[in-house]
C-alpha cells in the first residue's frame, strides 16, 4: 500500500470513528506523563462485538510512514489510558511503532453501563476489538500487530493470545491472573469451598440490594490515609494511584474503586486454562520484590510446563524477565527507572518482523 493511500485509509477510519461516535472524550492532554516530542498523539474510538464502544489514545512516531507494526496496551486493572498503558504506549510509539493505550469496557472514557464492572470475557474481548481496529487501519500492517497488558489486563492479554493468532507477539508487564486471585485469595490464602461460598453470598445479596435501590454500591478504594500496619504492597499501591505520581481522576484505583458486584464472573473462571496453545512469542515481565510476581511465574508455567521462582528463564518463544529489585507498582512509571521499555521494544521488533 502506497503512502497516499494508506493516508486516505487511516484519515477515512477516523473520520468514521469520528462522527459514529457516542462518547464524549477529553481532547487536552490530561496524563499523568509529559507528551513526548517524538510522538504524535490522537483520539480513536472502536466497538467491540457487544457493541460498546471503547476509547483509546493513539501514539505514532512523529513523521514515520506506514504500514507500521502497532501494539494496543491496556491495563493495569482499575486503571485508565492516562496512566501506566499510556505511558506504556507512548514509549513504544518513541521506538517505531503505531500504538494504541485503550480505556476497557466500562471504565474510563470508554462506553457501557453500569461503570466498573469488569469480565475475562469482555475483557478479553477489549484486546480481540483492539487488534479489529488496528488490523484496518491504513497505517498499521495488519500481519505485524502485538498486545501488551498491565497488571490485570497482564492476564487478560495472556488469555486474548491463546484465542487470537492475528496477534503476533504479546508482552504481560507485572501481571495479575485475576480469576486466580479472586477464587483464591494471595497465595491460596481463601482457596477453600467456603470461602467462595461465602463471597458468592455476599455478592448474590449485593446484586439483590442494588436492583432494590436502582443504583451499584462503589467497592471503595484503597484506604486514605494509609494505617501504619498497612501491607507493603498497600502502600506502594496508595504511593502510585493517591499521589499526584500516578492520581487521575477517572481511575477507580484513585478514587471509589469498582462496582462492588463487578468482579463477580471471575469467582468460577480459569483464564489461563489454554496458554500452553501459545504458538506466538510471549514475554512476561515482572519485578522481583513484587508481591504478584508469582502470577508471572504460574502464566510461565502454564506455557510451557516449567516450574521458576524468583530468576529469568527462557523456553521456546516464552520469556519469564525478573527485574532485580522491583516492586509490583514500580513497572507502573518510569520513577524508579526500571521498566525495561528498550527490551520490550526489542522484543516487539523481533518478532512483529
Amino acid at each position: 500500500m502506497n503512502k497516499s493511500i494508506a493516508t486516505l485509509a487511516t484519515a477515512a477510519c477516523a473520520a468514521f470513528a469520528a462522527s459514529a461516535s457516542a462518547l464524549e472524550l477529553t481532547q487536552e492532554w490530561d496524563k499523568t506523563f509529559p507528551l513526548s516530542d517524538k510522538v504524535e498523539h490522537a483520539k480513536a474510538t472502536f466497538k467491540n462485538r457487544y457493541g460498546i464502544e471503547l476509547a483509546a489514545d493513539v501514539y505514532k512516531p512523529k513523521g514515520a510512514e506506514g504500514p507500521l507494526a502497532a501494539v494496543a496496551v491496556s491495563g493495569p486493572f482499575g486503571a485508565v489510558k492516562e496512566q501506566s498503558s499510556g505511558l506504556y504506549a507512548q514509549h513504544l510509539a518513541e521506538n517505531g511503532f503505531l500504538a494504541i493505550a485503550f480505556d476497557p469496557s466500562y471504565t474510563g472514557e470508554s462506553g457501557g453501563e453500569p461503570r466498573r464492572v469488569a469480565s475475562p470475557d469482555l475483557n478479553t474481548e477489549d484486546f480481540l476489538a483492539a487488534v479489529d481496529y488496528l488490523s484496518v487501519r491504513g497505517d498499521v500492517d495488519p500481519e505485524r500487530i502485538g498486545i501488551l497488558g498491565i497488571c490485570g489486563f497482564g492476564g487478560m492479554a495472556v488469555n486474548a493470545a491463546a484465542l487470537d493468532p492475528r496477534i503476533k507477539a504479546t508482552v504481560a508487564s507485572t501481571m495479575y491472573d485475576m480469576t486466580k486471585v479472586t477464587r483464591e485469595g494471595y497465595f491460596g490464602s481463601d482457596d477453600t469451598t467456603a470461602k467462595r461460598m461465602a463471597a458468592r453470598r455476599a455478592m448474590a445479596a449485593q446484586r439483590t440490594e442494588d436492583y432494590r435501590n436502582g443504583t451499584y454500591k462503589r467497592a471503595g478504594c484503597l484506604v486514605d490515609p494509609l494505617p501504619d500496619d498497612a501491607p507493603r504492597f498497600v502502600k506502594d499501591y496508595h504511593a502510585y494511584y493517591k499521589a499526584p505520581r500516578g492520581f487521575h481522576p477517572r481511575s477507580g484505583n484513585s478514587t471509589d474503586g469498582w462496582n462492588a458486584i463487578g468482579c463477580q464472573s471471575f469467582l468460577n473462571m480459569p483464564l489461563l486454562s489454554y496458554a500452553h496453545e501459545i504458538e506466538t512469542p510471549v514475554l512476561l515481565v515482572h519485578g522481583e520484590k513484587a508481591h504478584s510476581r508469582y502470577f508471572s511465574e504460574y502464566a510461565f508455567q502454564k506455557m510451557t510446563g516449567l516450574s521458576v521462582k524468583g530468576s529469568s528463564a527462557v523456553s521456546g518463544n516464552k520469556e519469564l524477565l525478573i527485574i532485580p529489585g522491583a516492586s509490583h507498582v514500580d513497572l507502573y512509571d518510569d520513577v524508579a527507572g526500571v521498566i525495561p521499555h528498550d527490551r520490550i521494544a526489542a522484543f516487539f521488533r523481533d518478532n512483529l518482523k
